[in-house]
């Protein structure tokens, strides 16, 4: 495992998070997947654990604890079910904008509430017609008076049903380019924001992943965050810093669990043990994983410590993600009919899989992104404009081995 340059404090954090999970979240899964509701108590408990500001500074009550630790919480959560690590990360990259774009008062207001885990924020960018292409939203905000009025609709909202604090990015202006978007914070409870009513999706049962509705909400300008004209800076830079190795760790976590499950299958049966083309497998779901996980606390690592790595955060989401369908397929055809009986989580965590792809841009986009680094390179990046407001995060450099 790639966790040789964690600390003591990393490993402890590890550690208690996979206490949790097989004590709180394991026994709950069967519940989740049954039902499809919204999972409200363990997503309740895992804030108050502190969680969702792993990376709020301590000035504001948070772990101050780095993007290395943050990734660790998400995929040890992911490895029990990645439901609830996709609920974490969506909240902690909601906390995002807030860190990078947040005024004083701003901050004052809302880190604590989140690293006391009284408030959920979320973020509220995909529209159904625009999809990935920000620039092609149709949600509007308009001024009046001292304020905004923010109408249009979002979709695929993590968190949608659970979140307190949604951050919305609507147009301001009609004007072509990318300054004619602006992001404002929205409580769940204004007059005029509401959500469609939750359906079960394809994986991910127990995470709510919905429409919020947005007819004619007033908002003061004290709750605009960044510039007007800023939205996309703000949506692109928690889409770069935050959501894709958010999504890379329950990849991860997904990844792992297929591997044990895999491994546990075949040693069952000693008749298929034994087989060159499952083993073969086996090596292949073993290999991709490793991989991952260079890439993965790579990329963490160079954010902790303030380098750039924009193309490393989006390699590695790339790279955790399509090795975790490869072996969530790998593992399906080895458990063969097995696969397809539910009382197998085989087939939740290829389920689960195929709902981590779209999220913070799909594999195509991130190809695309890298090919531009590639054939234009010295682009700006998000990780290098907000290097002094990242945490530093616990220490790195003790040899501790997991």
């Amino acid at each position: 495992m790639p966790y040789g340059l964690l600390s003591d404090d990393h490993h402890q954090l590890r550690e208690s998070v996979e206490q949790f999970a097989d004590n709180e979240i394991t026994p709950r899964v069967a519940h989740m997947e049954a039902t499809g509701t919204v999972e409200h108590h363990l997503v309740d408990l895992m804030a108050r654990q502190g969680w969702i500001g792993v990376t709020i500074p301590a000035s504001h009550g948070g772990m101050d604890a780095g993007h290395t630790a943050r990734t660790s919480v998400i995929e040890e959560i992911s490895r029990r079910s990645a439901a609830m690590g996709a609920a974490v990360q969506a909240s902690i990259l909601g906390v995002a904008k807030i860190l990078h774009f947040g005024t004083p008062e701003q901050q004052r207001t809302w880190l604590p509430q989140i690293a006391g885990g009284t408030l959920l924020p979320t973020i509220a960018v995909t529209e159904t017609e625009s999809g990935g292409h920000v620039l092609g939203m149709r949600s509007t905000g308009r001024r009046k008076g001292k304020g905004w009025v923010l109408a249009g609709r979002k979709v695929f909202v993590g968190n949608s049903h659970l979140g307190h604090l949604h951050g919305v990015v609507v147009r301001t202006s009609s004007d072509r380019g990318s300054r004619n978007l602006t992001a404002f914070l929205v409580e769940h409870d204004r007059k005029g924001v509401h959500l469609t009513p939750h359906t079960p999706r394809l994986g991910l049962r127990g995470f709510s992943f919905g429409e919020l509705v947005l007819d004619h909400v007033r908002i003061p300008d004290d709750h605009r965050i960044g510039d007007v004209g800023e939205g996309l800076d703000v949506a692109y830079s928690s889409s770069v810093l935050c959501g894709r190795l958010n999504l890379a760790a329950v990849a991860l976590g997904i990844h792992r669990a297929t591997l044990d499950q895999t491994t546990t299958h075949v040693t069952s049966r000693p008749r298929i043990a034994d087989e060159g083309v499952v083993r073969a497998r086996v090596g292949e779901i073993d290999a991709l994983l490793r991989v991952s996980r260079l890439a993965v606390y790579h990329a963490a690592r160079r954010l902790d410590l303030g380098q750039p790595c924009d193309m490393d955060l989006i390699a590695a989401k790339y790279q955790a993600v399509t090795a975790a369908l490869q072996a969530t397929a790998l593992g399906m055809r080895t458990h063969g009919a097995a696969g397809l009986l539910t009382e197998t989580p085989m087939e939740r965590y290829h389920r689960d899989a195929q709902c981590i792809e779209p999220p913070a841009g799909t594999s195509d986009i991130q190809l695309h992104r890298l090919a531009e680094e590639a054939l234009t390179p010295g682009r700006p990046q998000w990780s290098r404009r907000f290097a002094r407001t990242l945490p530093t995060g616990f220490p790195l450099t003790h040899p501790a081995t997991a």
